[in-house]
């Protein structure tokens, strides 16, 4: 993969919100998150966060299923403003305008979730990105989501892809891999193209 200099910060987002490139929006959950969620434990009350939530359909819907300890992070404003508008009832104290990579590790979080953030960052953050995800999460606490397991070319600019091989190797430090392979209901256009991943925090 060529060597990115760009950093992603805050403006680039809302930029790219503004002007309408933002073709990862799926304008809803998409089917391998929303099957996972449909069989999580609502009456545990897990608390989950989900990072560089964008417009957090998943936040949305796991709102609509009763989880009440959801968290949403992203540095742009624009994103979080769009689920405050879609769920008013969301509660604001857990709409985080933050950088992932300085999110305190307390209280702990049992489950992260992720859905296109992982392909936004530059990617010399990924082994950042690995042991952050391992530094917020309890013990035994799970990392789940999608990751593109496909080469997006010589691009200068997010999503960047990649191949299980490269992941296995930024996660294998700090995780037991539970799921670790091809995603068999994505969305059509994803459809061969994206990884299934549940990681269990050693």
């Amino acid at each position: 993969m060529e060597t990115v200099s760009a950093n992603f910060d805050a403006a680039y987002w809302q930029a790219r919100y503004a002007t309408g490139r933002d073709g990862w929006d799926a304008h809803t959950i998409t089917p391998p998150l929303r099957d996972y969620f449909d069989q999580l434990d609502v009456a545990a009350q897990p608390r989950i966060l989900i990072p560089g939530a964008g417009r957090a359909y998943e936040a949305e819907y796991l709102h609509q299923l009763g989880f009440r300890q959801v968290f949403v992070a992203d540095i742009a404003p624009e994103a979080l403003a769009a689920l405050a508008t879609r769920v008013p009832d969301f509660p604001r104290e857990h709409l985080l305008l933050a950088d992932f990579f300085a999110l305190p590790n307390a209280p702990a979080y049992d489950l992260i979730v992720e859905q296109t953030f992982f392909c936004a960052l530059n990617p010399a953050l990924r082994p950042a990105y690995a042991r952050q995800c391992a530094h917020l999460l309890r013990p035994g606490g799970t990392l789940m989501g999608l990751l593109f397991d496909t080469d997006f070319g010589p691009v200068q600019e997010p999503p960047f892809g990649g191949s299980r091989e490269e992941y296995r190797a930024y996660f294998a430090p700090y995780f037991a891999f539970r799921h670790f392979e091809t995603a068999t209901n994505s969305l059509k256009p994803r459809q061969g193209r994206e990884l299934f991943i549940c990681l269990k925090k050693k």
